[in-house]
C-alpha cells in the first residue's frame, strides 16, 4: 500500500446515509441508489461497498478481497484507490 492514500488500514468506511446499496434483479447487478439517480456497479465495486458498514476496517476489507480475487496481485492498491474516489464523490465516509 502506498503512502499516497488518505484512507488508513484502521479506518472503517461506511456508506453515506444518502446512498443505498442493493441488488437490482432487472439489471443483474448491484446498484447504488441516491436521491438524484442510480449507479450501476461492477462486481468488484459492489464487493467493496458491501463491506463498507462502518464495522470493518479498510485493512480487513482488503484482506477479504485479496482472498476472493487471488489472481489480482495489485488489488490492495486498487481497493484503497477506490475508497479514495468514492469518498471524494461522497458515497462513503470514514
Amino acid at each position: 500500500m502506498s503512502g499516497d492514500f488518505h484512507f488508513q488500514p484502521e479506518d472503517r468506511p461506511r456508506l453515506d446515509s444518502k446512498y443505498l446499496l442493493r441488488w437490482e434483479k432487472s439489471q443483474d447487478a448491484y446498484v447504488l441508489l441516491y436521491p438524484e439517480g442510480v449507479i450501476k456497479l461492477n462486481a468488484t465495486a459492489a464487493e467493496i461497498l458491501k463491506r463498507c458498514t462502518g464495522e470493518t476496517t479498510a485493512a480487513n476489507i482488503a484482506a477479504e478481497l485479496k482472498a476472493l480475487f487471488v489472481d489480482n496481485a495489485d488489488i490492495e492498491n486498487s481497493i484503497y484507490k477506490f475508497l479514495e474516489v468514492t469518498h471524494g464523490k461522497g458515497w462513503i465516509r470514514r
